[in-house]
């Protein structure tokens, strides 16, 4: 391992390490490069600077493999699938992100599939539609805002339902919860509904 400018052993290297999420993105105000990957690896980004020229390196952490307490952890075979887009900006950086998680899926059959749910609304993300745990028959939404900033959308449901309120992350009721299908999200928000049947 290369050490960066001020750092002395590998630990102080490891400390500043961080999880990456679908994808990290190195961008100047009209170019970029995003990194990507299909689970959550660890990188790090470091800047060196030279002849009055910025470098930045991005490394990204494939294994972590510690001796202690398993001294077989990580060992045998893995399958890692990475990617590099060039020219990335943030919303091309978390469509690449999605599209490497979440393949899209062909469903053959006579008619076509409406969605459970859609949003309207400059990058704003739906990322996990499901049942409410207890139990009732709820739709449960998460959405969230993508591009930094804050943005104004609706969310769509394609079915039959009584309301739609915000909930907190773990589906319990909120005092002063907004009600409908408006959202306002601030930047990287994440919201939770639930949509009442």
């Amino acid at each position: 391992m290369t050490l960066a400018p001020g750092e002395r052993t590998s630990w102080e290297a490891a400390k500043f390490e961080t999880s990456m999420h679908r994808f990290v993105l190195v961008r100047e105000a009209d170019f970029g490069v995003a990194l990507v990957n299909d689970s959550i690896y660890g990188y790090d980004t470091t800047r060196e600077v030279a002849d009055d020229a910025i470098t930045t390196n991005v490394r990204l952490s494939l294994l972590r493999a510690p001796r202690f307490p398993d001294p077989d952890t990580e060992h045998g075979v893995h399958v890692i699938t990475v990617g590099m887009v060039i020219g990335a900006d943030v919303a091309e950086a978390t469509r690449a992100g999605i599209e490497l998680n979440a393949p899209a899926t062909t469903v053959r059959g006579g008619n076509d599939v409406e969605p459970l749910v859609a949003v309207e609304g400059e990058g704003i993300i739906v990322s996990g539609v499901k049942l409410a745990d207890d139990g009732s028959g709820d739709v449960i939404v998460r959405v969230y805002e993508s591009l930094g900033r804050r943005t104004v959308g609706s969310l769509k449901v394609g079915f039959e339902h009584r309301e739609v309120r915000e909930v907190t992350l773990i589906e319990d009721d909120l005092e002063g919860a907004r009600i409908g299908s408006e959202l306002k999200l601030r930047p990287f928000e994440v919201r939770t509904v639930r949509i009442t049947r």
